[in-house]
């Protein structure tokens, strides 16, 4: 049994969205964001960074318990544990890792950024705003032009690198508007994803879990500092 710690967050959904597909039993257990649950010493013991996802695999290589956390790591794990979404031929399996890196190392970050001060910094930041939203649109681009030569991110077939990167593509007509409909191979490809039987799966299992957790408004002025790294808590 595979136990999933989590939240709402698009790097949690890609791993609901990779143990749905592949078919493994899993259990979830909410980790309330913004109350500051990962800040818990018992999360930490898990995750030294204090962040989510982390799954804990009680059988696990040897058969012994193992916990990976970040959500590149983990989707390789499960994808080498259950032998599916990572080609096994070495040309093919390296499209699928880089392209998987590019979400770990442009979309999530250059999209974790735009939200971040769209949405969650005070006003006054409007350098930051309008670079991370042309850093978007610039990788934006980059996906655009991979998905006009291929079907899937990694090339002929559906695999991890799909998975990392829809939770957050599915985002880009709520942070674009208009500027989303620049992008119609990838929103062609997320309409192709959503009706994945796994996927809708995934996706209203995190839909009925966000009722659960407390939201960004409801947080206290305090736990948002220490979760943004700012105030008191800012190290520079």
């Amino acid at each position: 049994m595979i136990t999933l710690y989590g939240m709402t967050s698009p790097n949690v959904v890609k791993i609901i969205i990779a143990l749905e597909e592949l078919g493994l039993p899993y259990e979830f257990k909410a980790v309330d964001i913004f109350t500051g649950q990962q800040f818990d010493p018992a999360f930490v013991k898990l995750n030294p960074n204090a962040k989510v996802p982390v799954i804990v695999d009680s059988d696990g290589p040897g058969g012994k318990p193992y916990t990976v956390f970040e959500s590149g790591a983990i989707l390789l794990y499960l994808a080498e544990k259950a032998g599916k979404f990572l080609p096994t031929e070495r040309a093919a399996r390296y499209d699928v890792i880089q392209w998987l890196v590019v979400q770990l190392t442009g979309v999530g970050p250059m999209f974790g950024q735009f939200v971040h001060f769209f949405r969650f910094a005070p006003q006054g930041n409007d350098y930051s705003v309008s670079r991370y939203r042309t850093q978007v649109k610039r990788v934006c681009d980059v996906l655009e032009t991979r998905l006009g030569e291929v079907p899937y991110l990694g090339g002929a077939e559906y695999s991890i690198a799909d998975m990392a990167t829809f939770p957050w593509g599915r985002n880009i007509k709520m942070l674009l508007g208009d500027g989303a409909n620049a992008y119609p191979k990838i929103l062609a490809w997320v309409e192709k994803i959503e009706k994945r039987p796994a996927v809708a799966s995934a996706i209203a299992k995190v839909e009925k879990m966000r009722e659960t957790l407390t939201a960004f408004d409801k947080a206290k002025p305090e736990m948002l500092d220490k979760i943004f790294g700012r105030g008191q808590h800012a190290l520079a």
